[in-house]
């Protein structure tokens, strides 16, 4: 089971590293909304290795048996792996490769909020997006929410793989 779970959490991994970093060269002037999409998709393509993980393990390594604790088990460990490489990659890319970031997409949110809100509620919601702009600056914090998000979706693909893939002796 543990060569199953390295060798797929390390296709997850560099998988959706590289998704991650082709949306964001290559949909440098795409709208945030849409590179936003992008982004979960690739997620959920790279999280797709818990799948083919658990079948992997069922059919190969465990006679074609395996109980939903044990799927559900493999598929969160593989999950990890990228959860924990799309957060380090995160903070590498606010950090490094593009320092402007944070700037750019909030300067570009409240432009949308102050399109669409009245002037009052514009303050308000600005007020809110200072806050939460100063709280995602943090590296540390920003790396959990980007860590908890791919967990999050691991996590529910985890669930469903097992109940697809369990199969009792």
């Amino acid at each position: 089971m543990k060569n199953t779970i390295l060798r797929y959490g390390i296709y997850s991994a560099v998988t959706i590293c590289l998704l991650a970093l082709a949306g964001w060269f290559l949909g440098k002037n795409l709208d945030y909304s849409l590179q936003e999409v992008i982004g979960y998709a690739g997620m959920v393509i790279a999280l797709l290795f818990v799948f083919f993980g658990i079948k992997h393990y069922r059919d190969k390594e465990n006679n074609g048996v395996v109980s939903f604790g044990k799927a559900l088990q493999t598929g969160i460990l593989i999950t990890l792996f990228a959860a924990l490489s799309f957060g380090i990659l995160d903070v590498i890319y606010i950090k490094y490769i593009n320092p402007d970031f944070m700037t750019e997409y909030y300067t570009n949110y409240a432009e949308q909020m102050k399109n669409s809100l009245s002037e009052s509620e514009f303050q308000i919601k600005l007020k809110e997006l200072e806050t939460q702009k100063e709280m995602f600056s943090n590296t540390f914090v920003s790396f959990l929410l980007m860590s908890a998000t791919v967990f999050i979706i691991g996590f529910i693909i985890s669930l469903l793989s097992a109940l697809i893939l369990q199969r009792k002796p």
